[in-house]
């Protein structure tokens, strides 16, 4: 080449380059972007043909996949208080935190908590989250999060994993019962995570764990599937659904939110809470499975809400009393059983007392915990087609299922108002019989007396007669199988008893045998099996 044509070529790459300075950094970003697409596409591939037993490279190509759709979440709240929010105990503090603020309290580091009071007893809570984009379209970024991470945000700043800082982020949605969020936010240049299916994890599987504990963003940590369908009651009060995916994996405070991964790099959960004694991680972590995450990440972007199927029916898992289902004339040992129907809902003329469920549309349904999720993800008007064993055989009923109210404790306490008869039968209730239970008749005064916080109704119409249970014997078979005062018995071994002598009667017909009551409190109605004397000497 000449020296005038190489002068000429270098003039013209210099041109190009100030014409793409010119134009400003899009250019390069998008480059930039592709880049990182096409290296996330090439580890997806080459983790689809992975040898497992090369993990370290299993290991870099999922970090690599996930990298970019991780997120970690800085959020404001407004906290109704009059001290500081703190997010562990104080002796817990005093133990990892000894050095003090000059008010007095831990001296914290970056997130876990800070900001100031305000005299209207408010607090300004700062907590750190993490996050994980799913879903990328028209300029927009949907992030799954949990809900005790975003619910209640006043502000949020999100960064993302080349290192923007996002402060437009909006909250679609929330749903409490299975502290899960999600987030929209508007940005260009983002690259969604695959989902996975929990339902194909088992114990022994390797999972990974991406998020940021403790404010180290982009930290990612692996371990085993210690157990599945774990309810460890963290939602309980919220009467939410638990199944959770237990792991191993290190999980701190600020891995919330976080996306649990499978080697192939598919989301198969989210990191929500550990069981822990200090605070930090002493290995039980919990994750959502990612088949329900899925179903409420749509229902949370798409309408703000999660709309659930509902039953109507108190159940309990057979397998936790197999004697009291076999009281039924049922053999297995797994399923779930009818303890009541409440009136005006789907189930009410459809399923009865009694009944057990074995089979939902023709799958196998083992405990309480599979049934309420599959009702739950069933669209309210569909016909649910149940496998129900009742009365020593086994027949199929189809149930249209409704929309689960808001409040499903007021929708089970339907009351039938308080026992007319106030007669002033208060005669000393009757002793103790073979079951160490003492029984009165129900009336007005006796049900004040004995029931919880002075109610004078219960479920269920008020269970206007039955016999009322005022007294138990400590160590009796009655008081083992947690009898109570205040609980009104309106069956025993089927029969319906409609005061305390044909209670009495009922149970003395029994002979010493098991006895299955059928028991109304404040609480709801379910049955009870009672073991009888010629049971205890068996054992």
């Amino acid at each position: 080449m000449s020296r005038f044509k190489k002068r000429f070529s270098y003039t013209a790459v210099a041109a190009l380059a100030a014409a793409a300075g010119l134009a400003g950094s899009g250019l390069i970003k998008d480059v930039q972007f592709a880049r990182a697409r096409d290296a996330v596409e090439d580890a997806r591939q080459q983790l689809a043909s992975a040898d497992v037993g090369q993990m370290g490279a299993v290991f870099r190509n999922v970090g690599k996949v996930m990298e970019p759709s991780v997120v970690q979440i800085q959020v404001h709240k407004s906290v109704k208080t009059g001290k500081r929010a703190l997010p562990f105990d104080e002796d817990t503090l005093r133990k990892f935190f000894p050095d003090r603020d000059q008010d007095g309290e831990p001296d914290l580091p970056p997130g876990f908590g800070g900001g100031s009071g305000s005299d209207d007893g408010t607090y300004e809570s700062i907590g750190t989250g993490s996050g994980v984009i799913l879903e990328a379209q028209g300029g927009s970024g949907f992030i799954l999060t949990n809900n005790h991470v975003a619910g209640g945000a006043t502000d949020m700043t999100i960064t993302l994993a080349d290192g923007r800082e996002v402060k437009n982020g909006k909250v679609l949605g929330t749903d409490p019962k299975t502290d899960l969020a999600v987030i929209q936010i508007k940005a260009d240049r983002l690259i969604p995570a695959k989902w996975g299916d929990s339902d194909g994890l088992q114990r022994g599987d390797f999972v990974m764990a991406f998020g940021s504990p403790f404010g180290y963003v982009g930290s990612m940590t692996h371990g085993i599937v210690s157990a599945l369908n774990r309810q460890a009651g963290i939602l309980a009060d919220r009467q939410g659904y638990e199944s959770f995916i237990q792991v191993d994996c290190p999980i701190n405070p600020g891995n919330s939110g976080g996306p649990l991964t499978n080697l192939k790099g598919e989301v198969v959960g989210i990191n929500t809470a550990i069981a822990s004694r200090s605070g930090g991680f002493q290995g039980i972590g919990f994750a959502i499975p990612s088949n329900q995450a899925r179903f409420v990440f749509g229902q949370l972007k798409d309408k703000g809400q999660v709309v659930r199927g509902w039953l109507g029916v108190s159940i309990s898992d057979v397998s936790k009393d197999v004697d009291k289902a076999h009281s039924f004339g049922y053999k297995g040992d797994k399923g779930v059983l009818v303890e009541q129907v409440l009136r005006d809902t789907p189930a009410y003329g459809k399923l009865h007392k009694g009944d057990i469920v074995t089979e939902l549309n023709g799958k196998p349904v083992e405990n309480v915990q599979a049934l309420r999720n599959t009702v739950a993800a069933t669209t309210p008007n569909a016909e649910l087609k149940m496998t129900v064993f009742r009365d020593g055989k086994t027949s199929e009923v189809p149930v249209k299922i409704g929309e689960q109210p808001n409040d499903m404790v007021a929708a089970a306490g339907r009351s039938g108002g308080a026992d007319k008869s106030d007669s002033a039968d208060e005669r000393e209730p009757s002793a103790t019989n073979s079951l160490g239970l003492r029984l009165g008749e129900v009336n007005q005064g006796l049900r004040k007396r004995f029931s919880a916080g002075g109610r004078d109704t219960l479920p269920d119409g008020g269970a206007k007669t039955g016999a009322l249970v005022t007294g138990v014997q400590p160590n009796s078979p009655a008081s083992k199988a947690h009898l109570a005062a205040g609980d009104v018995i309106t069956e025993v071994n089927g029969e319906e008893v409609k005061n305390a002598q044909e209670a009495r009667d009922a149970i003395a017909k029994a002979g010493g045998k098991d006895v299955r009551l059928y028991v109304t409190n404040i609480n709801g109605a379910h049955f009870v099996l009672v073991k009888g004397a010629d049971s205890a000497k068996s054992e």
